[in-house]
């Protein structure tokens, strides 16, 4: 059910699922009582008894949105979470090749600010990711630290040479070449140069989704489900 998961810091925790928990996406075709069960199945996995996590309409764009409770997804590609009259809300991210991000902050008041951003070819263009941290020291984060889950390497993702210069003029470090010598992108690298450069550790950043069966990839097959990045809070192991 988890390709990786670890408490990061006492009493919060990341995770990224494969395909033992199988397809937890609404828009891709799926039975949505299905994909509901499958996502029950998972918040009980993780925490027991803990609250939901709140997904988002993904829509490859470098909206933010502020969640301080669980309800109706926002149409956005990143959310952050800060403690109010209760816990942080846990936060889910779905990807199936692009970068899945997650983070998390301390805040003055010791109450943990958490973040997730869905990193796609056009997410790293627009600069999601900047703008989820920007989110979260409004928010009052600081040192902020980033988890990448799983997403397609810069040896896998080819692309036009036109596509590859349009992306790589505003995200230098995307420029790549396939293991086979075409143009590519490698949006990791480029996600890791953009935290680099706003102070932000990676802690984690994962492999491959193309070459790994266990994870989802749109690459590989088109008709095909969504894994997901986690972050939340609990009592501390």
């Amino acid at each position: 059910m988890f390709w990786w998961r670890n408490e990061v810091r006492p009493g919060v925790s990341v995770a990224f699922t494969d395909v033992g928990a199988g397809n937890l996406a609404l828009h891709v075709g799926d039975d949505p009582g299905d994909v509901e069960e499958r996502r029950i199945r998972l918040e009980a996995a993780a925490n027991p008894g803990g609250p939901r996590f709140q997904y988002m309409n993904q829509v490859h764009g470098n909206d933010v949105a502020v969640v301080t409770a669980y309800g109706p997804g926002p149409t956005a590609d990143a959310m952050v979470s800060v403690a109010g009259a209760g816990p942080a809300q846990p936060l889910a991210v779905m990807v199936a090749d692009c970068v899945p991000v997650v983070l998390l902050g301390e805040s003055d008041s010791d109450d943990p600010v958490l973040a997730v951003a869905h990193a796609g070819r056009p997410g790293v263009a627009a600069a999601v990711v900047p703008a989820t941290v920007e989110h979260m020291r409004r928010n009052g984060a600081r040192a902020i630290e980033a988890w990448l889950g799983p997403s397609i390497c810069g040896k896998c993702y080819e692309v036009p040479e036109d596509l590859r210069a349009d992306v790589g003029r505003l995200a230098p470090a995307s420029w790549s070449e396939t293991s086979w010598g075409t143009p590519a992108l490698d949006l990791p690298a480029a996600v890791r140069a953009q935290l680099a450069d706003l102070g932000v550790v990676v802690r984690y950043s994962g492999g491959c989704t193309l070459e790994n069966e266990a994870l989802f990839s749109y690459r590989r097959d088109s008709r095909t489900g969504r894994f997901a990045g986690l972050v939340w809070t609990h009592d501390k192991l």
